[in-house]
């Protein structure tokens, strides 16, 4: 190799991230694919164009992100994947079960960094977490390995429990998992389990007011769809006289009873450290799913009082965030 060009490549790898990209006129992209709304991934985003920002790629300067939203439709998910994919991005960054499948469905070239999916292996995304193989990567939620605990918590907020519903998206596979896993074990405990599937957002009030008399508690498994309709959820829940319990903090902070869930910010943060690594060359491939290292128990004491409900001082004790 000639002085030159030692020269060149040396300077090169000195450069800034973007910096190559942007001598070149075309800054690095990121597709971000969102199931839900901008308003409703306000804080999510935040954390995660924050941390890219320390990491050297921020909007618009040294990295571009193309931002698309399915407002909770599931039926978007495809277009907008395939949408991703004929703009040529470098990485697609996504969450939720759903959205996972679409990208990966869209693509097998483009890189896929993913989180906030509940079994990744059983849903075919990868192959093992130490080695996903293919062409995503990211952060799993292991959604039902946290039934049990949910399931726990709800049984000590109400010692008395002996009719549980159970309500699932049965067309996402991972929200399916949760429901058999809770079912499981909530009849390993002598529970009579009530299961109540929805397809689509409309569904969810007479799926709830169908189980009005049948169950003491609802138990909503972990999805998008449930998280962009947490209103409609809360409304009918506290209608039916049903204590809930969830797997997402936003659907208690907006008036559900209880949630027991990942440190979804915390995710998302480390979804930019997954993204950082793949624009500078590594491939999903050798980047191994990673699962949640912190947990939060939120308690709502203003719906618990409307629906008569007196938390134990031991369960209060125990939480990381009271909504008085």
């Amino acid at each position: 190799m000639r002085r030159r060009e030692i020269i060149a490549l040396i300077g090169a790898a000195a450069w800034p991230p973007g910096a190559l990209a942007q001598s070149s006129g075309k800054l690095p992209t990121i597709g971000f694919l969102g199931p839900t709304t901008a308003t409703v991934a306000t804080q999510r985003v935040a954390v995660f164009t924050e941390r890219l920002r320390e990491l050297g790629w921020a909007d618009g300067k040294t990295v571009a992100i193309e931002f698309r939203w399915a407002e909770g439709k599931a039926e978007r998910f495809g277009e907008m994947a395939k949408e991703l994919v004929r703009l040529q991005v470098d990485v697609i960054a996504t969450w939720g079960t759903a959205t996972a499948i679409a990208a990966k469905r869209a693509t097998a070239d483009i890189p896929i960094v993913f989180t906030v999916v509940g079994d990744p292996v059983g849903i075919g995304l990868a192959a093992s977490l130490a080695r996903p193989g293919g062409n995503a990567t990211g952060l799993s939620t292991q959604h039902a390995d946290s039934a049990g605990k949910r399931l726990e918590l709800l049984r000590e907020l109400l010692p008395d429990l002996r009719r549980l519903a159970v309500m699932a998206n049965v067309g996402n596979s991972g929200g399916l998992s949760e429901m058999q896993e809770i079912q499981q074990a909530a009849r390993s405990l002598g529970l009579e389990v009530v299961a109540s599937g929805i397809r689509r957002p409309e569904d969810i009030v007479d799926a709830i007011e169908g189980v009005r008399d049948r169950a003491h508690a609802l138990y909503v498994a972990s999805d998008a769809i449930f998280n962009e309709n947490r209103e409609r959820i809360n409304a009918a829940a506290l209608g039916a006289r049903l204590a809930t319990m969830h797997g997402f903090r936003d659907i208690v902070a907006a008036g559900g009873l209880i949630s027991y869930a990942p440190d979804y910010l915390d995710l998302f943060r480390r979804a930019a450290d997954y993204v950082d690594k793949v624009l500078r060359g590594t491939k999903p491939s050798d980047l191994p799913v990673e699962q949640p290292t912190k947990f939060e128990l939120v308690i709502n004491l203003k719906t618990a009082r409307e629906l008569g409900l007196e938390i134990p001082p031991t369960l209060l004790a125990r939480a990381d965030e009271v909504i008085e």
